[in-house]
């Protein structure tokens, strides 16, 4: 150790870079998570937090929930807010508050207003704010005024911070805020509007966890039909979070894949630095040292180097929450309160140390077979092959600790399973992809050019470079190909084929007696345009096969059919866009029992059977369906389909609202404008859904997500540029020795150029081959398979991994080859 590190400089940085990842993103993810929960109340708005969709708690139900504390009533939906002259308009995502709103947390407003002046009615005109961003979609002030439903509102302020933003969930559109009052004097919550009414409760002081697990369990022992959700400020955030781990586990994946990758480069060095050592070694035989004791001195070496690097990556790691923390808190609108966390550092030291000393193990175990005759003559430890069965067990053995970690602390058994199986077949098809094309070039034909044919000897020859470049840059192209193939493909399906053929509009919250002249408005404005409308309500799955659905284990694929509220209808006929895969139809006069049909795809991730039970709330009426028939439904065209499509019967005499799409393929942007305009105008409580708008704000979040996901893949790939660079400065000592005997011979300096040139051509194709040929299975699988979406290869992701793989390769390559080719001959000669 104290002869320096000379060798292990990539060593030190796959492991810290591994180790960094996983303990970055980790630290990361707690420390939001653990924010999330100090800043429950202020997040949820409450201690808890009651809601119903479509309909407003009965007086039973609003005593239970005044008995519970004091109490803020609040309703969310999307609307369409107008310009004064009819000239504009766009969507909104509407809240109504009233004047105990905000309990917990504080409004903020530009100008600062005070809650009740920024709502109240003054000289008959109501109060609103708004997001900033709404102003520049409509041209708007602060002072102006614009049309909500029946009325005319006045923006009093823009929002800098609603504080229970985070609960609300995403929205498609700007947010405006209005008064209770102002929202019932807009006469937009009418029959089968679809709308949240959201009840939060101060329970006063500082309730335990029991406490509010007491009031989940007391509304619903006496109020078992409510049909509402219940959420505490111990979860505030449900969605949040799940998509925090969720990320958090994919990133945690990419940085144990740096860690694979980096165990390569970990090899490498090890062999590289047993191989300058083989003269101490022979002389530690020719003194009496065993095998055992030769592993064991260099086995310490390599545990304590590893041990800095992990020690630089915690560090590193540890750090990252810190840096990021006021980012994160501007981006979540909350505080984000960084920590050190011991538990996620160890579990991060664990990882690094183990897959460093599993991949070190092989070329420690080969150091013992070196003989004494090393130190008469030149050898190289490339050649002595495997070592004894003992350390191919205990490489096994930390392989699996290895594995058994990673899926014990993993969220998600199956996927890290299939990672970690893939991590495996993909070494193995990488070794026999480095063993074809040594195979290949052995048994090439002869060729006349000197330097191809010099390249081909050095592709094939014992202690050939082959494997370590084809391992190295195999895994980081494979990912980096796999992620831009899927992102390729869905940008493709959301900015290409789906408007092709998605509809133009979706027209929410149409009403019975509005329907018919609905239809001739349409008909006058978009007369080539085919209009598609369907009955629609609002349900929530309470049980399956008489079994309450909290007490089910839900595949989490399915369970967002299960969880909340889900649109559904009634239809005496198929729907269009659908086809049965199993069991019938009902007869359009069908009068017996309510029968449902289900989606194919989602019954069988549940694991529902045809003639099983769902059981569904619909405006506080508790119905029980059995289920006639699956279907197969191509959601991607964003036709209108339903997950459950109830018998007619089913809902005899229920109110409810219509649903329509327009589809014109050959209208404009303005004909598009001018059928807003008309919709609007004469159907003012009507919300309409642009859906051009509604995928460019898709395909910017897929970007960001991308993005993300690409700079999470880029760390991979640093990773194995830096084992590519450690595995040709490896193979820079026996290339010192053969430039200097070719020259020696009469070969100039250019004919060893293209010779290493060749050479690295070489691999780098056949590593972009792989690359290209694994990743676009992985990339197919995941977008047809998982996705249901179209995939097709995309060429221009092809070329530009060719291109990537050849200057990685080439470019490091003829980097160390230069200096190589700088030794002087006489020191050189006189070894050997």
């Amino acid at each position: 150790m104290r002869g320096g590190l000379g060798g292990f400089y990539i060593f030190l940085a796959c492991v810290a870079l591994g180790a960094a990842a996983i303990s970055g993103v980790n630290s990361v993810s707690r420390s939001i998570n653990q924010s999330i929960t100090a800043e429950g109340q202020s997040i949820l708005g409450a201690d808890v937090r009651f809601e119903l969709n479509n309909r407003v708690a009965n007086d039973d139900e609003l005593a239970f929930l005044n008995s519970l504390g004091d109490l803020t009533i609040g309703s969310g939906l999307r609307s369409m807010a107008r310009m004064l002259d009819a000239s504009d308009q766009t969507l909104v995502e509407l809240r109504s508050v009233d004047k105990a709103y905000p309990m917990f947390g504080e409004l903020e407003t530009e100008p600062a207003l005070e809650t009740t002046k920024a709502f109240a009615e003054i000289d008959g005109v109501f109060g609103a704010i708004v997001a900033p961003i709404m102003l520049d979609r409509l041209n708007v002030e602060v002072g102006d005024q614009l049309l909500l439903g029946d009325i005319a509102v006045e923006i009093r302020a823009t929002i800098l911070a609603e504080p229970d933003a985070l609960s609300e969930g995403f929205g498609f559109a700007p947010r405006m805020m209005v008064s209770d009052k102002a929202l019932d004097a807009a006469g937009l919550i009418r029959v089968g509007s679809l709308v949240e009414h959201s009840y939060r409760i101060d329970m006063k002081g500082e309730p335990t966890l029991s406490d509010l697990q007491n009031v989940r369990e007391l509304a619903k022992t006496e109020h078992p039909d409510a049909g509402w959700s219940v959420r505490t400020s111990r979860n505030a955030a449900p969605a949040l979070t799940a998509n925090i781990e969720r990320f958090s586990q994919f990133l945690t994946l990419v940085g144990l894949t740096v860690l694979v990758v980096g165990g390569v480069g970990v090899a490498n060095a090890v062999r590289a630095f047993l191989d300058s050592k083989r003269g101490v070694i022979a002389t530690f035989k020719c003194l009496g040292a065993s095998a055992r004791f030769v592993f064991i001195i260099y086995l310490v070496q390599v545990f304590l180097i590893a041990l800095i690097g992990v020690a630089i990556g915690i560090v590193v790691g540890a750090a990252i929450p810190f840096v990021t923390s006021s980012l994160l808190s501007t981006a979540l609108s909350i505080t984000v309160s960084a920590s050190v966390y011991l538990d996620v550092l160890l579990l991060a030291a664990a990882f690094g140390l183990i897959s460093a000393l599993t991949f070190a193990v092989l070329p420690l175990g080969n150091a013992g077979n070196v003989p004494a005759t090393a130190l008469f003559r030149q050898w190289s430890l490339g050649q002595t092959g495997w070592p004894k069965p003992i350390y191919s067990i205990l490489a096994i053995a930390l392989a699996s600790l290895l594995s058994w970690l990673v899926i014990s602390t993993s969220d998600n058994d199956q996927i890290t399973i299939i990672f970690l199986g893939a991590v495996v077949f993909s070494f193995v098809v990488l070794r026999f992809v480095s063993i074809l094309v040594q195979w290949l070039a052995k048994r090439s034909p002869q060729v006349r050019s000197t330097p191809l044919r010099l390249a081909l000897g050095n592709i094939h020859r014992p202690g050939a470079l082959t494997s370590s470049v084809v391992m190295s840059l195999g895994l980081g192209l494979t990912l980096l190909v796999a992620l831009a193939l899927i992102d390729g493909n869905l940008r493709r399906e959301l900015a290409g084929n789906l408007p092709e053929r998605a509809p133009n509009f979706f027209f929410v919250d149409i009403q019975s007696d509005e329907i018919e002249a609905f239809d001739r408005v349409i008909a006058d404005v978009a007369p080539d345009g085919k209009l598609v409308k369907v009955p629609m309500l609002r349900g929530r799955i309470l049980e399956l096969n008489g079994t309450d659905i909290r007490e089910m284990t839900i595949p989490p694929e399915a369970r967002w059919v299960t969880r909340g509220d889900r649109g559904i209808t009634y239809s005496p006929i198929q729907p269009e866009g659908s086809v049965l895969s199993e069991g019938e139809w009902w007869d359009k006069d069908y009068a017996g029992e309510p029968l449902v049909s289900f989606t194919a795809e989602e019954a069988g991730e549940i694991g529902l059977e045809i003639g099983d039970t769902v059981t569904v709330n619909v405006l506080g009426r508790t119905i029980t369906a059995r289920i006639a028939n699956f279907r197969v439904v191509e959601w991607e065209s964003l036709s209108i389909n339903f997950v459950m499509v109830f018998s007619p019967n089913t809902f005899a005499g229920a109110p409810h609202s219509w649903l329509a799409t327009l589809l014109d393929g050959e209208a404009s942007a303005q004909k598009e404008g001018e059928v807003l305009n008309a919709v609007t105008r004469n159907f003012p409580t009507v919300t309409s859904v642009r859906v051009k708008d509604a995928l460019e704000i898709a395909e910017r979040l897929v970007g960001q997500i991308a993005l993300a996901i690409r700079a999470a893949a880029a760390v991979a790939l640093i990773a194995s540029v830096l084992v590519l660079a450690g595995a040709l400065a490896a193979g820079n000592r026996a290339r010192r020795h053969d430039s200097v005997v070719l020259k020696t011979l009469g070969a100039t300096r250019g004919t060893l150029i293209k010779a290493f040139s060749f050479e690295y051509v070489i691999l780098g194709l056949s590593t972009a081959i792989f690359a290209l040929a694994s990743g676009g299975i992985a990339a197919w699988y995941v977008t047809s398979q998982i996705m249901s979406l179209p995939y097709s290869f995309l060429p221009d992701v092809a070329i530009a991994t060719l291109i990537a793989a050849l200057v990685l390769t080439v470019g490091i390559g003829l980097i160390g080859t230069w200096r190589v080719l700088g030794q002087k001959a006489a020191p050189i000669l006189r070894e050997l």
